[in-house]
């Protein structure tokens, strides 16, 4: 909640100002999938293949994010909400910076990624579903995660225990039994030339 004497500061140099200086817009590219489903593979390679054309990124990653800003969150439900929710500001910050932010997180909530996209302003929001199958995630469980999840070691854990909401109208969706990462970011690529 804003107290009344918290007033937006405005500055002279804006995000038009950052733009014109990049000279590319800025969005938030939001992968959202499963644990497992290629979401942080697809978006590293997509981020290499921006770094190359010059365009400003910055990726945020689930994970890394839970290192240092959000380490103070668990996994209940109001826990994760309120970690995309922070995450969701922070990207805006960056857009607001110019740059094009990368984020993979589950974020299993339709709600939620709702809110992202307002948080963010939807002109600033691209969403991509990585659609990636339960049993095929369950194989790739490089972390161990879905044997935990199962033995009922991690408790609220998407998928298993918690559910994951398909989203209802990705702008970009990746079938990752069918599209290899390469294609995944051959096919975003196309999507942003129109954005960017």
């Amino acid at each position: 909640m804003l107290m009344k004497n918290n007033l937006k500061q405005t500055y002279s140099v804006d995000r038009f100002d950052r733009e014109q200086m990049n000279t590319h817009k800025p969005c938030l590219i939001w992968f959202t999938g499963l644990s497992g489903s290629g979401k942080s593979t697809i978006a590293n390679l997509l981020e290499k293949e921006l770094y190359k054309k010059g365009i400003h990124t910055y990726s945020l990653d689930g994970d890394n994010l839970r290192r240092g800003l959000n380490k103070d969150l668990l996994f209940s439900k109001e826990d994760r909400i309120e970690n995309l929710r922070r995450t969701a500001e922070v990207g805006k910050l960056f857009v607001d910076a110019g740059l094009v932010v990368l984020a993979a997180f589950i974020s299993p909530y339709n709600k939620i990624r709702e809110d992202i996209k307002t948080i963010v302003g939807s002109d600033y929001y691209i969403e991509v579903f990585v659609n990636t199958p339960l049993e095929v995630c369950e194989q790739r469980d490089v972390k161990g995660l879905y044997k935990r999840a199962r033995s009922g070691e991690i408790k609220n854990f998407t998928g298993i225990s918690s559910p994951f909401e398909v989203p209802v109208n990705p702008m970009i969706e990746i079938k990752t039994v069918q599209e290899s990462p390469e294609e995944a970011v051959a096919k975003i690529l196309t999507v942003l030339k129109n954005k960017l």
